[in-house]
């Protein structure tokens, strides 16, 4: 321990963060100020999103609310941006927000429920292949008419209560196999290590499968994604003309993304292919039985109750009766209303996983509201405008796809709308060239996004989850597990926007 106040500061800053990640937020603490005022604004925000990248890259080693919110509150004060532009940005995103606060709150009383459900369809499931397909098929159904967000709270919590059983019985509060008892450094014993490492890349697998599965749905309908219910209303379309005009880009990669999935877990490359360990099946097949066999009747009360919020929140969110934070609050009213949860410190449990992610969110739109005080688009949104009108969707594409993979998609896809929308308002494209463009950006947001992280909200939360540590699935291991995906989905969705023109 530090034996002087001092040497306490730097002990407490970033708490059990390692000193070379110290010394690096500290460094770029102090380089910020230096580099805007001698290379002025611009390269300053750039270096900014770069800084906050590395914040997300290195989430393992802490948690990128704190670096990432001392470089949000660093831009306020040399005025890359402005407290009324952050508090803009926010608003702008408020119903995501609420989903935050609410949604994934209203998933966690559902965790029995899905836990029971999903413990079968893994057990009946002997095929990894068909297994992560399904995963990726059922992600991509649900996030055509639910929010991406919703569907990744549910994987998120389908995956912890699978390694919360396992690692129960693991440490020997559970059942136990013989010839299994060795010990390892997670204080596991029961089963062999190589049966969790085994179990982490199963999961892993699973989680960027469902992940990816929220792209490939959420870009097919004006529902799937908050920048198609914006798009759409600027262009004009209705929920049958938005599916009709991405049909031709947003079907065959979605297929595609299907085929890539088996392709990967046949192969085991991008660190596919993990198996569910025998001993850990047995694990969740006894976990299963013994839950079955000792449920009683008011926890049978309970999962129905259960699966009648699951329906009211589907059919809340399928037709849109209301914005989808305030669906979740009443999935949490009505779950705890008639299972009995009346106690204030068992219902403060369900919110310790979305605030802190929710709070990471609010700090992510201060970097965006630096991105749109300093323009920092701008010079490629103009140069993309000046392109021969033959190449500009594939170049919005492009563009759109790079700037959503380091910045918010929803920001993205406003700023190039309503610069489109201008150029059609003043004559200078034609209507269906407009369509065309609408068409690119829409699946540029969505599609070449997968590829970090901070490119879709689905992938940043899961990356900031209680899972992420657990299964060891950091910022690098998810673009290393994207790239396939990345590759696949960007590459044949340029191409087929460039062909339809």
């Amino acid at each position: 321990m530090p034996n002087t106040v001092l040497a306490s500061f730097g002990h407490n800053f970033l708490g059990h963060a390692p000193i070379w990640y110290k010394r690096a937020i500290v460094l770029f603490l102090v380089i910020n100020p230096l580099i805007l005022y001698t290379l002025g604004p611009v390269t300053a925000g750039w270096v900014l999103i770069g800084e906050f990248i590395f914040t997300l890259a290195m989430a393992l080693k802490c948690y990128p609310l704190l670096p990432g919110g001392l470089l949000a509150v660093e831009a306020l004060l040399i005025g890359l941006t402005s407290a009324d532009a952050v508090y803009n940005e926010v608003l702008n995103n408020f119903p995501v927000i609420l989903l935050l606060m609410f949604m994934v709150a209203g998933i966690y009383f559902m965790q029995d429920l899905l836990l029971v459900t999903f413990t079968r369809i893994l057990l009946g499931i002997r095929s990894k292949a068909v297994l992560s397909m399904m995963f990726s098929a059922v992600a991509a159904l649900l996030s055509a008419f639910l929010d991406a967000l919703t569907v990744t709270a549910v994987i998120i919590t389908v995956a912890v209560g699978f390694y919360s059983v396992y690692h129960k019985v693991a440490s020997g509060k559970g059942y136990h196999h013989d010839g299994h008892n060795t010990q390892d450094d997670d204080g596991v014993i029961g089963l062999h290590r190589e049966d969790l490492e085994q179990f982490r890349a199963f999961l892993r697998s699973l989680l960027m499968h469902g992940a990816v599965g929220t792209a490939l749905g959420g870009v097919t309908t004006m529902v799937g994604e908050p920048q198609n219910l914006l798009i759409a209303k600027v262009v004009g379309w209705n929920f049958g003309e938005f599916f009709l005009s991405m049909a031709p880009v947003s079907v065959p990669v979605l297929f595609a993304g299907l085929a890539t999935c088996w392709a990967l877990e046949t192969l085991g490359w991008f660190g596919y292919g993990g198996k569910l360990p025998v001993p850990v099946r047995q694990v969740l097949k006894d976990y299963a039985r013994d839950e079955q066999a000792k449920r009683t009747k008011a926890q049978t009360a309970e999962l129905w109750v259960q699966a009648v919020a699951a329906v009211i929140l589907v059919i809340g969110l399928a037709f849109h009766l209301a914005e989808v934070g305030l669906i979740g609050l009443l999935v949490i009213i009505l779950i705890t209303s008639f299972n009995g949860i009346t106690d204030e410190g068992q219902i403060g449990h369900a919110f310790e996983e979305s605030l802190p992610f929710t709070s990471l969110l609010v700090v992510f739109f201060a970097v965006v509201a630096v991105i749109h005080e300093q323009h920092l688009f701008v010079p490629i949104i103009d140069y993309v405008l000046t392109l021969p009108t033959d190449e500009q969707p594939g170049m919005f594409f492009l563009a759109n796809g790079l700037l959503s993979m380091i910045s918010d998609n929803v920001f993205v896809a406003t700023v190039y709308i309503s610069e489109v929308k201008q150029a059609l308002d003043a004559g200078a494209i034609s209507r269906d060239h407009f369509e065309a463009l609408a068409v690119a950006i829409n699946t540029g947001t969505n599609l070449p996004s997968v590829a970090t992280p901070n490119g879709q909200a689905a992938f940043l939360f899961l990356l900031t989850s209680a899972v992420a540590p657990l299964i060891r699935l950091s910022y690098g291991r998810m673009v290393w597990m994207a790239l396939p995906y990345t590759l696949v989905m960007g590459g044949l969705g340029l191409y087929l926007v460039t062909s339809a023109v």
